[in-house]
């Protein structure tokens, strides 16, 4: 394993062509501060411009929790102080400062939806607020036995505003939304996988391998397919059916095209597994 990039709150390994992405807190249950979450944009902005070979990215908490939230501190008036949450990276959108400056935060998520590669979360322990909010804004969710899941935000007087409000609602409907985020509801593992918060559950002992196993599965399929495929089924939940089926179709047109089509056909032919440069 490759060590790609160390920050003070994240570390970036590379295995071939997956990326695993370490929030690196342990002692707090990697819980969100404003550092980390400028040090995920800052991230997150770089992989877009030079994802550096990754072609699935497994995002996991060191330690005994994925994370259990946002560190308290953040409630602090240091918080709102120079060097703080208005020092996050990006132009201000909005008139509204305090809208900007939200705006501005969740962009540390979003890359991980957006992205030209896979995005998985490995979830262990606690996924609680803005932890399960960053699960949430990735592709696929494996989740370990025993932990627990919540949008806690109520019991702060605040409400999701990481994206969670958006992306909960497309994986178990809005009713069911509704009722976690109302009532600060944490649930186990079980209950996340049966009403599709999650697409695998696995043994405790189990979840790096699981997610590695998973994450290299994808990283071997054609990236041009797996670009296009990403942003046509984020159409789906987003768009009317006669834009999301252009959408796949400019996707599919790219992929016809394309080197990696070629090769397909060429390895199938020759009986070998084929070899993806994502051109």
């Amino acid at each position: 394993m490759q060590m790609v990039l160390e920050t003070t709150t994240l570390r970036l390994d590379r295995e071939g062509p997956v990326g695993w992405l370490r929030l690196n807190r342990p002692a707090k249950l990697n819980s969100f501060t404003v550092a980390m979450w400028r040090e995920m944009a800052e991230l997150g902005a770089s992989l877009l411009e030079d994802p550096q070979g990754i072609r699935a990215l497994v995002v996991i908490g060191e330690g005994r929790a994925f994370s259990s939230g946002i560190d308290t501190s953040v409630f602090s008036a240091d918080a709102f102080a120079s060097g703080g949450l208005n020092s996050m990276p990006g132009p201000s959108t909005h008139e509204d400062p305090s809208v900007d400056m939200i705006l501005r935060t969740q962009a540390a998520y979003t890359w991980l939806e957006t992205a030209p590669f896979a995005t998985i979360a490995a979830v262990r322990g606690y996924a609680f607020g803005a932890g399960l909010q960053l699960a949430l804004a990735c592709d696929i969710r494996v989740v370990a036995s025993g932990s627990q899941l919540g949008l806690l935000e109520f019991k702060y007087g605040i409400m999701p505003d990481l994206g969670g409000t958006q992306r909960l609602p497309r994986l178990v409907g809005p009713g069911k939304a509704k009722e976690m985020v109302f009532t600060a509801a944490k649930i186990d593992a079980e209950e996340a996988y049966r009403i599709g918060l999650v697409e695998q559950l696995v043994g405790e002992g189990e979840l790096e391998a699981a997610a590695g196993q998973l994450a290299t599965r994808i990283a071997a399929q054609p990236p041009l397919a797996v670009q296009g495929a990403k942003r046509a089924i984020h159409a789906a939940s987003e768009l009317p059916v006669h834009e999301g089926l252009r959408i796949e179709a400019e996707g599919q047109s790219r992929c016809l095209g394309s080197q990696d089509a070629r090769e397909a056909i060429a390895a199938f032919v020759e009986g070998r597994e084929p070899v993806y440069q994502g051109r």
